[in-house]
């Protein structure tokens, strides 16, 4: 069946890239009956295109609590996906796996804190110009009665560049809409084609498996307005053409990540940038440090980065162009479920069972298809030139960051896992006592050695190791939401209880 684009938000599709101004409310119910009567009626944009773009757009999320809180029965609730109940910072343990601790421990964050989880969040977006106003309108009643505002995110614009200088948003996996993806089958080769279900609930993921989703009875209350399940049409599926969105406040250190280079670097200018490009794994204009493959890669087009976006890191094993540790790397390793492409016959059965000395790297990464994220985030605070960073100014105490905004279909296996076994860990393609050379927090790893280093190989010596890393990142708040459909956010309104 196709997609009822209407029945999605369309920050999904459309990510509103042009509506360069834009704020996020993170809210807390005050009024129930009220909050239903918003949801009724909220002027959500959806996925469908249009001929004229609008100027402003509003989408809108939950939290497993702002659910609760809402009115959804304890047996509805129940079946959300366990990382969804907890929360982002509801266990030590997930906070450990996703590197929230010391600097950026929950109980140190401005919003999201345990016992202090909002209940929702309410994204606007806006052409140049037209944000204050469309808040205003936004805020009145029923919003003002319904919500409590405990934060109000701001962005800004910084051209496409992210706040230490590179181009960002390049690499984004595309989504199969028109669902001509085969599904459940080996990927012998790294495409950036995904399948529909990676990302919007209710359809096939990779694996040609439906992603658990809270599912009811049709004569329950309001469940008829909900479209049936395609793996279960005798239930009403509250998760089809939803996601799951996570929201980090990320503050970045730029001052002391372009210091900390400088002083590596011994204030020598081409070996100070040759460094940062290192460690993220493109130039600052976005140009990755592999070469583009000669045959493309299928899903890669102008719109997913073009010549930025296609390449891999077969022609790299060794990590000598692009440091294996370096920030692009560990986020999406680009690797297929066989190493070293489909082959012959022989070279293909050798490789799956290990016999091959140039395919054991390969398998160290799991295979990249299963664990890939749409970013959705925004910069914030001024633009610091590189210049003016290297110089010491006690009088700058502008907040810099990203709000960091992923939208998937599994918390777990897709964020979590990125976050967790790629971003955070020591062990990453078998590297040893460092983590990710932007977005790690420096903090010991589990056998007490150091995560503070940055390897770059070298041909034919040691690789050259960079130690010391300060913290450039911290979090300031999170959480995980829930990004319903149209159909689901109507069915809110009704009073689900």
């Amino acid at each position: 069946m196709p997609v009822d684009t209407k029945d999605v938000q369309g920050l999904l599709r459309f990510g509103y890239g042009s509506m360069k101004e834009a704020g996020y409310l993170v809210l807390r119910i005050r009024d129930v009956a009220a909050a239903r009567a918003w949801c009724a009626v909220a002027p959500v944009a959806t996925a469908e295109y249009q001929e004229r773009p609008p100027e402003v757009a509003l989408q809108v999320a939950f939290t497993w609590t702002g659910l609760g809180a809402l009115g959804l029965e304890p047996g509805l609730l129940a079946e959300f996906p366990a990382e969804f109940q907890s929360g982002m910072a509801g266990e030590e343990g997930r906070s450990r796996r996703l590197g929230d601790i010391g600097a950026s421990a929950p109980d140190k964050w401005e919003w999201g804190q345990p016992g202090r989880e909002p209940h929702a969040l309410v994204m606007l977006f806006a052409r140049s110009g037209r944000l204050a106003d469309w808040r205003q309108r936004v805020e009145n009643d029923p919003f003002l009665t319904a919500f409590e505002t405990i934060a109000f995110l701001f962005s800004g614009d910084l051209d496409g560049h992210e706040p230490f200088g590179f181009k960002d948003g390049i690499s984004q996996p595309e989504i199969d809409w028109r669902r001509e993806r085969a599904t459940g089958c080996d990927e012998l080769t790294y495409t950036n084609v995904q399948a529909l279900g990676e990302f919007v609930l209710g359809y096939p993921n990779e694996y040609g498996k439906y992603t658990d989703r809270p599912l009811l009875d049709p004569a329950a209350r309001g469940a008829r307005g909900l479209l049936p399940a395609e793996d279960n049409p005798g239930k009403r599926d509250l998760g089809r053409n939803g996601t799951y969105l996570v929201l980090r406040q990320l503050e970045q250190d730029v001052r002391g990540f372009w210091q900390f280079l400088d002083k590596v670097s011994e204030s020598n200018e081409a070996e100070r940038l040759r460094l940062a490009e290192a460690m993220v794994g493109r130039t600052t204009e976005g140009h990755p440090l592999m070469p583009p493959n000669t045959n493309a890669i299928r899903g890669i087009d102008d719109a997913s980065g073009g010549p930025s976006n296609r390449f891999t890191y077969d022609g790299d094993p060794k990590g000598i162009r692009c440091p294996l540790g370096s920030h692009i790397r560990r986020s999406n390793p680009r690797n297929a479920d066989l190493p070293g492409g489909p082959g012959s016959l022989l070279s293909r059965g050798l490789r799956m069972l290990g016999l091959c000395d140039d395919s054991y790297r390969g398998d160290l990464i799991a295979s990249t298809r299963f664990h890939r994220i749409l970013r959705r985030g925004r910069e914030y605070g001024p633009r610091l030139p590189v210049a003016d960073a290297v110089r010491e100014d006690p009088g700058d105490t502008q907040k810099r960051g990203l709000q960091f905004v992923c939208l998937n279909a599994n918390i777990s296996r897709q964020f979590e896992f990125v976050q967790n076994a790629w971003l955070m860990s020591t062990k990453f393609d078998g590297l040893s006592e460092e983590s990710d050379p932007l977005m790690g927090n420096r903090t010991a790893a589990g056998d007490g050695r150091d995560s503070a280093n940055f390897s770059l190989p070298m041909e034919g010596k040691p690789p050259r190791v960079i130690a010391g890393l300060p913290q450039f990142v911290t979090m300031r708040g999170g959480a995980y939401f829930f990004l319903p459909s149209l159909r689901a956010l109507r069915y809110f309104g009704e009073g689900p209880v």
